[in-house]
């Protein structure tokens, strides 16, 4: 484990670097800050800035390097509000929106209007890269949806603030216009719906792009702009006084008690969660460690084991818990989905902790009905009516991804560890299942199916599946999946930093959802045989 999570950072880090060097050095020339300081510039200082999907278009492009996506997107503390901060990076490919650039702009508004976060844009792009605008313009979710969401949030006062910074061309000039306040950087802010190439095709009108759609022109003539900067900083700093004034105010409606640091170090996670998935672990030993006080009161526990529930908290935050110890069984899903039940009538969120291979399978298990008690299970989760947070430890395949809240049951977060797979099925269940087929067909045709053909079908299939679940894959292609540093997730998260990171998104999910102030059903109390110390980094033996 230690050895993916110093993969992961080294990776991150390359990601931070943004474009080229050459094509940073032409930014800063021009008198930009770089999309990054822009970010830290407007944070409070010494607050955290918790980047989302960090890892979207990681290796997606065949011979295009689209770092972050081309876009920086996460939540950060502005004048003391938690904010969505949205900011693009021109220094990849003129900041153009490529496909996964729309999901990950469009995944951040999503999380701003599930937890009615203000948004703000830093707007520094050419708008649609033309190559593959048939991927970004015409469609549901694609390129238009983005201003469809910005009017939606505004009507809902979600404040929208966008900074123009650089380009703001074509469709992507609804990004200011729509807002409920923008600002625009003298000589190098602009706001046009065609660009002076365009105008000039168009109408013959030779016009340069300031006079075309600069801050002169938009804060003392159109109105489109309502504040002018002199430079970046400023235009920061007009930013911040802007969200002081938004007079948003915080409602938490939710019993919080005094934190308590877990009993056990998170750098023991190492050595009880590592990067074999076939390795066996106690789902509570990871619970002992992100906890407070190590303290879970566990539901149910003698009933369903190979499905751990209860209640614990979480920087003084109360938390519904699913955990797996093993493959679902029709007991475990009924337990499940009276847990889940019981959180929604208390008001109390959850917290899937997933290492699941599915359901169990069987000729005994159909006839006992786990279709439809596993079907009772996924409905809950999906029906749930309090938010839900997803971790995703180790595997994730099959029908167990769905009754432990995957992507397509909306958590409101989705992290991936390092380790992480999320598969169908696992590979070589997979090259099994085809190899039967393959083999059964040949037999109906008359035909001999030898090992090395056998052998021959399988390897690849193997080794598709084990690319295609890899957690840097599902960062990279598909922004809803993870919350990966890359693109629901927040490749993965270091596993020592998930529980302050689980407290920030319990704060943003609590903010805005109103919760009953109702006692935890069970007392604190702790099983000491269950926790047991260990070596950072020492596998456990079973």
């Amino acid at each position: 484990m230690r050895v993916l999570v110093n993969q992961l950072h080294e990776r991150a880090q390359k990601i931070r670097l943004g474009g080229s060097e050459k094509a940073r050095e032409r930014h800063i020339a021009r008198g930009k800050l770089l999309a990054r300081e822009r970010v830290d510039s407007l944070i409070d200082p010494g607050s955290p800035f918790l980047e989302l999907s960090q890892f979207a278009g990681y290796q997606l492009y065949a011979n295009e390097e689209v770092p972050a996506g081309g876009i920086i997107t996460g939540i950060g503390r502005v004048s003391g509000v938690e904010c969505i901060i949205v900011a693009n990076d021109a220094t990849i490919k003129g900041g153009t929106y490529y496909p996964v650039t729309v999901k990950k702009h469009l995944r951040a508004q999503e999380i701003a209007m599930q937890n009615r976060l203000p948004c703000i844009y830093l707007v520094d792009s050419g708008g649609a890269n033309l190559p593959r605008q048939a991927e970004i313009f015409p469609d549901r979710d694609h390129f238009g949806r983005i201003f469809y969401n910005q009017a939606i949030m505004s009507s809902q006062n979600i404040a929208q603030i966008a900074v123009v910074m650089g380009s703001c061309t074509a469709g992507g000039a609804y990004v200011p216009a729509m807002a409920d306040e923008n600002v625009i950087v003298r000589k190098q802010g602009t706001i046009f719906l065609g660009g002076p190439p365009l105008v000039k095709a168009a109408t013959g009108e030779e016009v340069s792009a300031e006079d075309l759609g600069g801050a002169d022109l938009h804060c003392r003539k159109s109105g489109v702009s309502d504040y002018y900067a002199l430079d970046d900083t400023h235009a920061l700093h007009i930013t911040r006084k802007i969200v002081r004034n938004l007079n948003y105010q915080k409602k938490l409606d939710v019993s919080i008690e005094p934190s308590e640091d877990p009993l056990f170090p998170a750098d023991e996670l190492y050595g009880i969660v590592g990067a074999n998935l076939k390795r066996n672990f106690d789902i509570r030993e990871v619970i002992a460690r992100i906890v407070d006080g190590s303290r879970f009161n566990e539901f149910k526990a003698l009933y369903g084991e190979t499905l751990v529930t209860g209640f614990a908290r979480i920087y003084g935050y109360p938390i519904g818990i699913i955990g797996n110890n093993g493959v679902l069984f029709s007991e475990s899903a009924k337990k499940g989905a009276h847990f889940i039940q019981l959180c929604c009538q208390r008001n109390i969120p959850l917290l899937f902790l997933q290492n699941i291979t599915g359901f169990m399978v069987g000729r005994d298990y159909e006839a006992e009905g786990i279709a439809k008690d596993g079907a009772k299970m996924v409905a809950a989760v999906a029906c749930a009516s309090v938010p839900k947070i997803t971790v995703i430890i180790g595997g994730s395949y099959g029908a167990g991804n769905y009754g432990m809240c995957g992507r397509a049951y909306s958590p409101r977060f989705l992290y991936l560890w390092p380790n992480a797979r999320i598969s169908v099925m696992g590979g070589e269940q997979a090259a099994n299942v085809l190899a039967t087929v393959a083999k059964d067909q040949r037999a109906r045709e008359g035909k001999q199916f030898s090992s090395a053909d056998e052998a021959a079908l399988k390897e690849p299939i193997i080794r598709r599946f084990e690319e295609e679940g890899n957690p840097y894959y599902s960062s990279a292609s598909s922004v809803r999946r993870a919350s990966f540093p890359g693109a629901w997730c927040p490749a993965g998260i270091d596993v020592r930093r998930w529980r302050s990171a689980a407290y920030r998104r319990l704060t943003w999910t609590l903010l805005h959802t109103h919760f009953l102030r109702r006692p935890l059903p069970l007392p604190c109390t702790r099983a000491p045989a269950l926790y047991k110390r260990r070596e950072p980094g020492v596998p456990q033996q079973r």
